[in-house]
């Protein structure tokens, strides 16, 4: 057995590491982006590219995955670094805001607000080098995960009609938005569709957390998706 495989003994038989090397994008480095990174770098994902421009700000350390030696550092340098350590996975850290540039593979959309959301897909719509598109949305103690093919006529109509302006969106107070275990429970299922996609099993569409009354609801069952081929 290679070092590799003998490092990830313990989930061979769950998902091997070479069916997850494929490329995955996050877009947003806070809260649910830190998360999703560190557990997908754990899992095995080795080419994940983060985009980010904001700066690492005191009020982030209680609810993003960070040291707090790293307050005043770009949020993307510092999880990079803070991911090799743990890992040893160099990810992109690209430290500046995504404003539509082209995308490839398994694309994770975790920022704070819709209008950013939009960009996004208006960049991996009905585009075949992005065969997933993970959404995930969080305020206080709920949450929201949306997994959709962006070339499926049925996924784009669905996501669509949950796409609406930063305007529309529920505000919260700043003492309300966020607490740990939120962002780590939403990566943690983050990784358990992309693992899904990556083997070929069925996931659903959306996924509802509310964490308040210990909820989870999954709706919405998509096809089977046969996932990306593995890369040496």
């Amino acid at each position: 057995m290679d070092q590799r495989n003998e490092r990830f003994l313990r989930q061979l038989d769950i998902v091997p590491p070479e069916r997850l090397a494929f490329p995955v994008t996050v877009i947003g480095a806070g809260a649910i982006g830190s998360a999703t990174v560190l557990t997908l770098a754990k899992m095995g994902c080795s080419t994940i590219t983060v985009w980010d421009d904001d700066v690492l700000a005191e009020h982030n350390v209680p609810n993003q995955i960070c040291r707090p030696s790293a307050v005043g550092r770009p949020k993307v340098e510092a999880l990079a670094d803070l991911v090799r350590d743990l890992t040893e996975v160099r990810i992109g850290a690209r430290n500046a805001r995504y404003r539509g540039q082209r995308l490839e593979g398994v694309v994770i959309a975790a920022t704070d607000n819709m209008d950013s959301r939009q960009t996004v897909w208006r960049r991996v719509r009905i585009d075949v080098g992005v065969p997933l598109l993970i959404d995930a949305r969080m305020g206080a103690e709920f949450g929201r995960i949306y997994a959709v093919r962006p070339c499926d006529p049925e996924d784009v109509d669905f996501y669509e009609s949950n796409l609406y302006p930063s305007s529309d969106a529920e505000r919260l107070p700043c003492s309300a938005r966020s607490i740990i275990y939120c962002p780590t429970v939403i990566a943690g299922l983050i990784a358990l569709i992309l693992k899904r996609f990556a083997i070929g099993e069925r996931f659903t569409s959306e996924v509802l957390v509310s964490l308040s009354e210990l909820l989870l609801l999954s709706q919405t069952p998509t096809s089977v998706c046969s996932g990306l081929p593995s890369q040496s």
